[in-house]
């Protein structure tokens, strides 16, 4: 294992393990690549391969390992592409470590789906007992969606929600509620995730100044 060594503003160095990324990466790219095929981030024309690259990225900016890394490029393929034959593909091709992350990812494992509101519910539960390494790729994961809602959001207003399931108060709902849990381990991520949400209830909140979800102090 590669180390780094950086100059720290305090005067004290640390090191910094590089993570080995090797074959394994480039096949979990070309394997998520295949099975998310034509398929694009909510009612969108982005390929929603760039939402798992994203998620990947940010595993790996936030001291995540090669596992970590794969499983944030395959978080979505169980619940998107096949349930849980996929899972055990995924734990025959990657690794045990790499399934029970996407595992602990997955918020449906069924086709169809629950009801949003069951999903989410039951998710929130399960995340409370999830390890350490599950929750960094839940909540890059969760930061990056965050981010591309914010983003359309300002660019586009009110007409954003209509992508979404929950719609408005139940998509602000969500993403508060997943801050809020992520905040009881806070770390870089978890705590960019919180500025975010908070920023998306601001700015929905000048549209709707009465909701009572749009944000919180």
């Amino acid at each position: 294992m590669a180390v780094k060594h950086r100059q720290q503003t305090s005067g004290k160095r640390e090191s910094e393990r590089i993570p080995d990324l090797g074959p394994r990466l480039q096949r979990a790219f070309r394997y998520a690549a295949e099975k998310h095929a034509g398929q694009t981030r909510k009612k969108t024309a982005v390929p929603y391969l760039s939402h798992l690259m994203a998620v990947s990225s940010l595993v790996l900016e936030n001291g995540g390992d090669e596992d970590l890394a794969i499983a944030g490029l395959l978080h979505d393929v169980v619940e998107d592409c096949g349930g849980m034959p996929r899972l055990r593909e995924v734990e025959r091709k990657f690794g045990e470590r790499v399934a029970k992350v996407v595992e602990g990812c997955t918020d449906s494992f069924t086709d169809p789906k629950p009801p949003w509101l069951e999903r989410k519910q039951n998710y929130l539960e399960r995340l409370k007992r999830e390890d350490d390494e599950t929750r960094l790729v839940s909540a890059c994961d969760k930061l990056h969606n965050v981010r591309t809602v914010l983003s359309d959001y300002r660019e586009q207003g009110e007409s954003v929600w209509q992508r979404f399931a929950g719609k408005r108060e139940g998509t602000l709902w969500y993403y508060r509620a997943l801050s809020d849990e992520f905040s009881r381990k806070p770390n870089r991520v978890t705590r960019e995730l919180e500025t975010v949400v908070k920023e998306l209830g601001k700015v929905t909140a000048t549209q709707d100044p009465n909701s009572r979800l749009a944000t919180r102090n």
